[in-house]
């Protein structure tokens, strides 16, 4: 596979191929974690997958952190179950160590904007306000930190605007951990022009994507879209938790990334860019490439920074 993706081998076709292939569940532990389902709301299709890893059984005064994850695909594919992403998040609720809450929620063009931040929120009110059959006892939830990948990511970032002006009973986020968001405009950025015929992500599949998901008769300036522009929301005076961004360099989404970034440090807020320049959009769920590993590991830093 590393093979694959160096050398441009890797296509569109071979990745959706991986994420056909789900995982189920496991109550015995596979590379120290312990994974279920968790309904939230049947009606909604709402649910998640928790991973739970071993050290939690240990006892003793060590708690665990919770990160809450939100899977990509666009708003349009894939789920908690799908083997890339059961594999990822085994791997950092493993590494961390944490308890990780995969979300699955509903997908458009069946259900557009603003059914995944509304799903993706009352994931959090569940958790904040419910006794889970499986939850560690000393899952921490006021040590909780929001995760997502690509379409994800933007999920994460509208749920954490959301939170900041939510009082929860017992829920603190303390961080956002953005993994190649899925940000855009109506204007094209250069990064989306130079690499536009993408094998894993070309432009057209992205525009195509943002048609499914948006509201009806909506442009990309929409702000589900573009968080930055002009229709957008003014974050300077909403509380909203520490952020790691992370791009990478054979991204199409590299430049919103990047003013994303830049947008949160003009708003008054705590960010970290990380910059991986040999990787492609979705390089986090090859583990056989080194990058993938390390941003698990930037994960694991910005979670122990709020643990002394």
């Amino acid at each position: 596979m590393v093979e694959k993706i160096s050398t441009g081998c890797l296509t569109r076709d071979a990745i959706l191929e991986l994420f056909d292939v789900k995982a189920p569940p496991s109550s015995t532990p596979v590379n120290g974690v312990v994974t279920s389902d968790v309904t939230i709301d049947t009606s909604r299709d709402l649910w998640f997958r928790l991973y739970v890893p071993a050290v939690s059984e240990a006892g003793g005064s060590t708690t665990l952190p919770v990160i809450v994850f939100y899977h990509g695909g666009g708003f349009i594919i894939w789920s908690p179950d799908r083997k890339p992403y059961d594999d990822l998040c085994r791997r950092i609720a493993g590494a961390l160590p944490a308890v990780v809450v995969s979300v699955n929620y509903r997908l458009a063009p069946e259900h557009r904007y603003p059914v995944q931040f509304d799903d993706g929120f009352e994931a959090l009110k569940f958790l904040d306000s419910t006794n889970i059959e499986g939850f560690p006892a000393n899952a921490d939830i006021e040590k909780c930190f929001l995760a997502g990948d690509s379409a994800g990511g933007n999920l994460a970032h509208h749920v954490a605007v959301k939170a900041g002006d939510y009082d929860f009973q017992a829920l603190k986020i303390l961080g956002l951990i953005l993994i190649q968001p899925f940000f855009g405009a109506e204007e094209r950025s250069e990064s989306e022009l130079r690499l536009k015929s993408d094998l894993i992500l070309p432009l057209g599949a992205s525009d195509s994507t943002w048609k499914q998901f948006l509201p009806e008769g909506s442009d990309r300036d929409h702000p589900a879209a573009n968080v930055f522009g002009p229709r957008s929301k003014d974050i300077s005076g909403v509380k909203f938790p520490a952020t790691l961004v992370v791009v990478g360099g054979l991204d199409p989404l590299q430049d919103w990334a990047r003013r994303y970034y830049e947008w949160l440090i003009l708003s008054g807020k705590e960010a970290k860019l990380v910059e991986y320049p040999n990787v492609p959009h979705l390089f986090y769920v090859f583990p056989e490439l080194p990058e993938s590993s390390m941003v698990i590991t930037e994960m694991k830093g910005l979670v122990q920074s709020f643990q002394a």
